[in-house]
């Protein structure tokens, strides 16, 4: 297969740049792109011979590149991986596939109508030691496979975006599935959300299958030591997969004795060191989706098997998740205090230290942070999101799915004294539907923000806000205008198209006016 520059890489980050060392070693990547200009010099500096760019629609647009890497957000997949597909590039993203399995059964049928490649980035597929591992399942050194379990542990990167499940588990999900060749029928799960509320730090998810093979994945990024480790206990002998050793692969042939036939005795025996065959994971498993583009042929962790860990993954979040809400229709942490007389709706979730007052009303699904106060009297949405340090008085109405950052600041009296009642000048604010509010900002009580609007952090904000707006400084500006997604749009000819979801505005007499969703756009 001669070599051919065919590859174009968005997301150039923490795995990106892994990514990008080893598309250029193989000779084969033609444009890396990434949103960081500072992130596109640092790696300028080490592969210098290469396209860079920070536009994503521009590498898709280039008939020169046959295939796309995406190395982004877990969040960000589904958009990017559509993107490309219906650009008819062939794709490679990295875990998860997407983040609900609706989002990942579009994008199997997309590529599979396209007739393009689709590849998940399960790496340990293709690690030798793994495949070594397969093959005396197979031919039966361990006798019957009856249990399998995996710790994947570090103390390093911690991410707000998603939590541990979605982040580490993908890859011990893959592994496990491809060693017994089946699903599971019943997935449960349960963790904690220590550093921040609603995202797991820690899980442990318990797997069943039909064919009597149980197993359990911990992941957690707090634990005192990196450790990675897979354990198959078979009838004959158990096998450690260990990617933190120098050898990877291990056998441990430890036998059962029964003592008088009736007591089990260990009879532990030495472990043999099982060699396996030399190469980066990573590059193996580029170099396999480079001869599945040149080749048209499925790759051995294409959508389909994207797919199957994305199920396991959802039935995993949907067991934690009613873990949290199966003994009453909101969960209320036992530091935080609700009033008589509030009201909380179905799925909303109040956090450590919180008091929700007298006569306030929050809807379902909401979520309310560490050390927040609502009311008395506030009226809070549906879907809402309030972070930690906030304050939300009487007056003060969030509609549906308002997010407030971290310690911003609503106010209900325009020049108060400590020493002058004022209680009867309280002003009235409304947040309109989806608006959000950055971390810091403060909101000068009496006006009103309009729907979807975005208010940058650290900003004053002192008059209305027209819909759609973004705005931003001391005191708060007009600098923009913001899709439904969040995303900043671009105005041409009195119309802008969102380059995320697709979703079309027209401005009309200096109001911008929704025209019409995109294919991806968000939904009301």
């Amino acid at each position: 297969m001669k070599t051919v520059r065919f590859f174009g890489l968005i997301g150039l980050g923490y795995w990106g740049k892994n990514i990008l060392r080893n598309l250029y070693e193989l000779g084969v990547l033609h444009t890396a792109c990434d949103s960081n200009p500072c992130t596109i010099a640092e790696r300028k500096d080490l592969f210098p011979d290469t396209n860079y760019t920070n536009s994503f629609e521009d590498m898709l647009s280039n008939p020169d590149i046959k295939a796309v890497a995406i190395a982004t957000p877990a969040a960000t997949h589904y958009g990017y991986v559509k993107q490309a597909l219906l650009a008819g590039k062939d794709v490679y993203v990295e875990k998860p596939l997407a983040l609900t399995v609706k989002e990942g059964e579009e994008l199997v049928d997309i590529a599979e109508k396209g007739k393009r490649i689709l590849m998940v980035g399960h790496i340990l597929q293709y690690h030798p030691a793994v495949i070594k591992l397969k093959e005396i399942i197979a031919e039966g050194k361990l006798g019957r496979v009856e249990y399998l379990y995996s710790n994947r542990l570090n103390i390093g990167k911690l991410r707000t975006e998603e939590n541990i499940l979605w982040s580490f588990a993908p890859h011990d999900i893959s592994v496990i599935v491809m060693l017994l060749g089946e699903e599971p029928v019943i997935v449960t799960a349960f963790g904690g959300d220590y550093l921040n509320r609603g995202i797991y730090d820690t899980t442990l998810t318990a797997l069943e299958f039909k064919n009597g093979v149980k197993g359990h994945i911990f992941v957690s990024w707090l634990h005192p030591y990196k450790e990675q480790k897979l354990i198959v206990v078979g009838s004959k002998a158990m096998a450690v997969f260990d990617d933190l050793s120098k050898e990877k692969l291990f056998l441990y042939p430890h036998k059962i004795e029964w003592k008088d036939g009736k007591i089990p005795v260990a009879q532990k025996v030495d472990y043999q060191v099982i060699p396996v065959e030399d190469g980066e994971p990573l590059k193996l498993e580029l170099s396999h989706f480079t001869e599945c583009v040149f080749q048209r042929k499925r790759p051995r962790t294409d959508g389909f098997e994207g797919l199957k860990v994305l199920k396991i993954l959802e039935s995993a979040e949907n067991s934690l998740t009613s873990r949290v809400s199966s003994s009453t229709p909101y969960f209320v942490h036992e530091s935080a205090y609700v009033d008589e007389g509030a009201c909380l709706g179905e799925g909303t979730r109040i956090w450590h230290f919180s008091h929700i007052l007298n006569g306030s009303k929050i809807g379902n699904n909401c979520t309310i942070g560490q050390n927040v106060v609502i009311g008395p009297d506030a009226e809070i949405g549906n879907g809402c999101k309030i972070q930690n340090n906030v304050s939300v008085y009487k007056g003060v109405i969030l509609e549906d799915g308002v997010f407030c950052g971290p310690s911003c600041v609503f106010t209900n009296v325009y020049n108060p004294r400590a020493f002058v009642e004022r209680k009867h000048e309280f002003r009235d604010t409304r947040v309109k539907k989806g608006a959000t509010i950055g971390a810091n900002a403060t909101v000068v009580c009496g006006i009103t923000i309009g729907q979807y609007a975005m208010i940058g952090a650290g900003a004053v904000v002192k008059s209305d806000v027209p819909d759609y707006a973004i705005v931003a400084g001391v005191p708060a500006k007009q600098v923009g205008w913001a899709c439904r997604c969040g995303t900043t749009l671009k105005f041409s000819s009195e119309r802008a198209v969102c380059s995320y979801c697709g979703n079309t505005y027209d401005m009309k007499e200096d109001r911008m006016i929704f025209c019409s969703q995109g294919k991806e756009g968000h939904k009301d």
